[in-house]
């Protein structure tokens, strides 16, 4: 039997520098002697972010001891975010914010941080892969979903086929995503004024290919949509946990400590 991986404890890691890659959507990258070791092949896989409070130029990580997390008084603001890649060459991480304003907590401390600023990271964790391996795949989400969902096309194989959903507040935000030639990415407008939820409209217009014997899914983003197209796979193709991987990010109208629960309770739901 395997030994469990060991713990490793969160990194103080500090920004090296950032750039758009679309106007809502910014990268920041990251480096440091902690981030040495950080595994290659978890691109697209979650990680928890710990943020200065207001007044500290480090955040005050937690400590792992043998009795569980110690908390430190000054406890960091924390929120989950996805890899979007590890550069082991030049020990770097990178991490793509979805830039929803300066006061956002996440997004706040991405827009306005500089070169040389500290923030933690602990992970990478989650599923493995984070697309079961299948003759044709569905990927959907909203801007929030583009950094797991870039990482995973491009483990692909160069044959996979499928599509891609993603839904944007605003189309400036349709950038150049790297994926194989058999996957057709769409990029979908939210309309407000819609009552039906355009990812599944979208779902509902394609099928697999003929000959297609094995399918399998990812699907990330707000609360309310993931469930709905979670729900929808599971109907129309009859799909489990062991081939449809679907992890709603955060909710509308609520903030992460708000929903942290309620997502968990989601995450363990048996289907």
């Amino acid at each position: 039997m395997s030994e469990a991986p060991k713990r490793v404890p969160p990194r103080l890691l500090c920004l090296v520098r950032k750039h758009y890659i679309s106007p809502n959507l910014l990268r920041v990258t990251l480096t440091g002697e902690a981030l040495k070791g950080f595994p290659i092949n978890k691109n697209g896989s979650h990680i928890k972010l710990f943020i200065p409070r207001e007044g500290e130029t480090k955040p005050s990580l937690p400590r792992l001891t043998a009795a569980g997390i110690e908390w430190p008084k000054n406890r960091p603001i924390t929120r989950a975010y996805s890899v979007r890649k590890y550069h082991p060459d030049t020990n770097e991480l990178d991490i793509d914010f979805v830039a929803h304003g300066k006061s956002s907590p996440a997004s706040g401390w991405a827009v306005n941080a500089n070169e040389g600023d500290f923030i933690g990271v602990a992970g990478p964790g989650g599923p493995d892969p984070l697309l079961a391996p299948a003759d044709w795949h569905i990927l959907a989400g909203d801007l929030t979903a583009v950094p797991a969902i870039s990482a995973i096309l491009e483990t692909l194989d160069s044959k996979a086929s499928g599509h891609v959903f993603i839904e944007v507040d605003n189309l400036v935000d349709k950038h150049f995503i790297a994926h194989p030639s058999g996957i057709n990415i769409h990029w979908i407008l939210r309309d407000v004024s819609r009552k039906k939820n355009a990812l599944i409209e979208a779902i509902n217009n394609v099928a697999p290919d003929i000959g297609v014997k094995s399918i399998s899914a990812f699907i990330a983003g707000e609360n309310a949509s993931v469930i709905a197209c979670r729900d929808k796979l599971r109907v129309d193709y009859q799909l489990t946990k062991k081939n449809l991987y679907a992890v709603p990010y955060w909710r509308r109208g609520q903030d992460e400590e708000t929903y942290h629960e309620e997502r968990h309770t989601i995450m363990d739901q048996v289907y």
